[in-house]
C-alpha cells in the first residue's frame, strides 16, 4: 500500500497511509454530493408526473368491497376495545352544526393540496439547499402509502354497514370527497389505510415548524395537522388509526432521506451552490486554513 502526505497547518508535509487519504478524499466528495439547486421545470414536471402515477396506482388497486368492510368492522371493535372509538361521537356532533360541517367537507378537499403545495413552492423559494431531502421525505411517504392500500383494503367509516356514521358530503350536497357522489368512480374508496391526509398535513407542520423564524406562522404549523384530524374524523373519511398508518409512513420517509443524505432534512445548508465548480453552501469561509489532503504516487 502506498503512502500520501499531508500538509498541516504549520505547512509541514506528513506521511499518511493511502487508506487514510482515500477516506478524506471520499469524505470531501460526499460532501460536495449535497443537493444543488433544484430546477424549476424539472420540478413542475416531477411533482405532475408523481401525482399522477400515485393516483393512476392508487385507483388501480383492486376495490375488494367486502375485505374492506371486514377490515372496518375490524378496526372499530379494535378501537372500541382501546377505549378510543369516539368516531362516530364525533362525526354526529359536527354534522349538528351546518355552517361547521360544510366548511369541514371543503377543507377535507382543498387544503390536502393547496397547502401542501404551498409549502413545496416556499421550500423550493426559501430553502433551496434544503428543498430535494424534503421532497423525497413527501415522495417516499406517498409512496410507500400505496403498498398499504393493497395489502390492507379499508373502508372508511361512512360506508360502513349499519354503524351509523353520516357522509356528511352526501347529506348536505357539498363537493367534500373524491370518494362520495359523481366522483367516486374516479378514486377508489376502500383505499382509507394510511391517511394521506395526516401524513401530508403533518409533513407541512414540521416543516413549517422547523424552518420558519415567524411565531405565528409556525403556531398555525403546528395546528394544522390537528386540524386536519379532527376534520377527517368529522367527516367520517377515516379512523384514528388510519392517522396513525399516516404517521408511520411518514417516518419511514424520514428515514430513507437520513440515511441518502447522512443528514435530517432540515440540518442540511438553507443554500446550495451556484453550479460546477462553485461555492458548496457549509465549506469553511474564505482565509481559514484547514487541512488539506494531497496524494503522491509512490516511488
Amino acid at each position: 500500500m502506498g503512502d500520501s502526505t499531508a500538509t498541516t497547518l504549520e505547512g509541514r508535509e506528513s506521511a499518511v497511509p493511502r487508506s487514510v487519504a482515500d477516506r478524506a478524499e471520499q469524505g470531501c466528495l460526499r460532501r460536495l454530493r449535497t443537493p444543488r439547486r433544484p430546477r424549476l421545470w424539472f420540478e413542475i414536471l416531477l411533482i405532475a408526473v408523481s401525482y399522477w402515477t400515485y393516483s393512476l396506482v392508487r385507483n388501480a388497486v383492486p376495490e375488494q368491497k367486502a375485505e374492506a368492510l371486514r377490515n372496518a368492522d375490524w378496526i372499530w371493535e379494535l378501537e372500541q376495545h382501546l377505549g378510543i372509538a369516539v368516531e362516530r361521537s364525533v362525526n354526529h356532533a359536527v354534522d349538528s352544526v351546518t355552517w361547521l360541517v360544510v366548511g369541514m367537507n371543503y377543507y377535507y378537499a382543498t387544503l390536502h393540496f393547496v397547502v401542501t403545495l404551498g409549502v413545496l413552492v416556499w421550500l423550493y423559494r426559501a430553502h433551496p439547499g434544503r428543498y430535494a431531502a424534503t421532497r423525497l421525505v413527501l415522495f417516499t411517504t406517498t409512496g410507500v402509502a400505496l403498498a398499504g392500500y393493497y395489502l390492507f383494503p379499508l373502508a372508511p367509516p361512512r360506508l360502513m354497514n349499519g354503524r351509523g356514521f353520516i357522509d356528511t358530503v352526501m347529506v348536505h350536497e357539498t363537493w367534500g370527497s373524491m370518494a362520495s357522489g359523481d366522483l367516486k368512480n374516479m378514486s377508489n374508496q376502500y383505499a382509507a389505510m394510511p391517511s394521506m391526509h395526516i401524513g401530508w398535513s403533518v409533513w407541512c407542520g414540521l416543516t413549517i415548524v422547523a424552518l420558519t423564524a415567524v411565531p405565528w406562522v409556525r403556531v398555525l404549523g403546528a395546528l394544522y395537522p390537528v386540524a386536519t384530524l379532527v376534520v377527517i374524523v368529522a367527516t367520517a373519511n377515516h379512523f384514528w388509526l388510519d392517522a396513525v398508518g399516516g404517521v408511520l409512513c411518514l417516518a419511514f420517509g424520514y428515514g430513507v432521506a437520513l440515511l441518502w443524505y447522512g443528514s435530517g432534512p432540515y440540518a442540511l445548508p438553507r443554500t446550495v451552490g451556484s453550479g460546477r465548480g462553485g461555492p458548496v453552501a457549509g465549506t469553511p469561509a474564505r482565509g481559514r486554513r484547514v487541512p488539506a489532503v494531497r496524494r503522491q504516487s509512490p516511488p
